[in-house]
């Protein structure tokens, strides 16, 4: 039997390529099984909004998943199958669902462990009670362009039926609660349809995207901005995103009323409804609730919180320099501000944590905290609550006994207080998912 020597020509190159395209891929399971682990490891298992859930008898390991995700490498490949390998980085682009060539991918709210309360909205995001709709984080859409584009649509529904809404003489067309993302789509599209609106913050422009840690990349697509028409942001920082609102702001003259927190939404006799803040009153015939899922900061409930030195995030650690700052909790947040407190020179920073240990940090964060700990750049205080704050120190009871503190200013990042509460009180349909869509 004569072999053909072209059949060695063409078999020699085609093995070297089969071989560095298994090693790659073998090289890139060990990086995925690693990642996966290390989350495993920090408890960082819990994904926060939409995400994907992969049918394994569907999934054929095309990889296609892998490549569309804009955040990285969120979701792995494992023994040859899609795995959601990063949890808690997922915030639901989606890309990976459109990807996916076998519909192998679900994307869902919450998991069989942790329900995730969403209120229920009809397409044109109302609510079940007629006049109240809901865009945003609240709904579970953590990405900023999904967020953009509901504030928009909302607005555009609520215009439609302004004709057709119930409500007196001399009412607002609507009333916008939130100024993150959702929330200025929808304030910029009210004045682009010439609807009498209000937009009320309880914080500062941005929403949730201002507490992110200074310079942290924010990952968007491109969205449709009323009267400013298509912005293309592919990766950028905190920063100049809120720059780029801020610069908004002033280029079209809407108005935003800060520090003005929502307290109340009732009905009112004849349609519409009372919106009860912490400076007015305004009756409407339509409200639009663009706020995030953290809702209102946890407090700590001890004497002198009410004092000017007790914050609930950090902004510009800077501003803290050579001071004595103590900062509370056990999160990613309370430790990414401890470490960024810490690189300012002559800043004392203590962690205080009710925790005996931190259980669901960042790998990275981790590493920072034990480095600066070691170094003594970092007090950290576990078993341990505030018990009271006056100007110059704060009153400690750690570890059973009572310790006062000299310091300068206090931040609390305890997290919030979710709204599903606030939801119920009007009304609205609040439904726990657990792991489904």
């Amino acid at each position: 039997m004569t072999v053909d020597p072209l059949l060695g020509v063409y078999a020699v190159p085609l093995g070297l390529v089969w071989l560095l395209f298994h090693l790659l891929r073998r090289n890139a399971e060990r990086r995925h099984i690693a990642t996966r682990d290390a989350a495993k490891a920090a408890g960082l298992t819990e994904p926060a909004s939409l995400h994907p859930v992969i049918d394994k008898g569907l999934c054929l390991g095309c990889g296609a998943c892998v490549r569309a995700c804009p955040e990285g490498e969120i979701i792995g490949l494992i023994d040859g199958k899609a795995e959601l390998i990063e949890p808690t980085h997922c915030i639901g682009h989606g890309a990976c669902r459109a990807a996916c060539p076998y519909d192998a991918i679900t994307l869902v709210f919450g998991t069989e462990t942790r329900g995730q309360d969403i209120p229920h909205v009809d397409p044109e995001f109302q609510t079940n009670v007629p006049g109240l709709f809901v865009a945003g984080e609240l709904g579970g859409m953590g990405l900023i362009r999904n967020a953009i584009e509901q504030g928009r649509q909302a607005i555009d529904a609520i215009a439609r039926q302004k004709g057709r809404m119930a409500g007196g003489a001399g009412m607002l067309d609507v009333v916008i609660v939130g100024a993150g993302p959702a929330g200025l789509a929808a304030t910029l599209g009210a004045k682009a349809k010439g609807l009498k609106s209000v937009t009320v913050e309880q914080d500062t422009l941005g929403g949730t995207v201002a507490h992110f840690p200074r310079g942290k990349l924010v990952m968007t697509r491109p969205a449709e901005l009323p009267l400013v028409g298509k912005v293309n942001f592919r990766e950028t920082t905190k920063e100049a995103l809120l720059n780029f609102w801020q610069s908004v702001v002033e280029r079209t003259g809407i108005i935003v009323n800060f520090q003005e927190r929502v307290d109340k939404v009732a009905p009112v006799p004849g349609g519409g409804f009372e919106v009860l803040t912490t400076r007015k009153r305004y009756r409407t015939r339509s409200v639009l609730l663009a706020i995030g899922r953290r809702g209102t900061p946890r407090t700590l409930d001890v004497p002198g919180e009410e004092l000017a030195k007790v914050v609930y995030r950090l902004i510009d650690p800077e501003q803290y320099r050579g001071q004595r700052v103590v900062v509370v909790g056990g999160g990613d947040s309370a430790v990414e501000a401890a470490v960024s407190l810490s690189e300012e020179p002559d800043t004392r920073v203590t962690l205080s944590y009710r925790g005996d240990a931190f259980t669901r940090l960042k790998p990275k964060n981790r590493d920072k905290l034990e480095a600066l700990v070691a170094s003594r750049r970092i007090d950290v205080r576990l078993n341990s609550t505030i018990t009271s704050i006056v100007a110059d120190s704060v009153e400690l009871k750690h570890e059973g006994r009572n310790q006062r503190i000299d310091n300068d200013a206090v931040i609390v990042c305890a997290g919030g207080i979710l709204p599903t509460g606030f939801l119920k009180s009007m009304g609205v349909t609040v439904e726990t998912k657990f792991g489904t869509a």
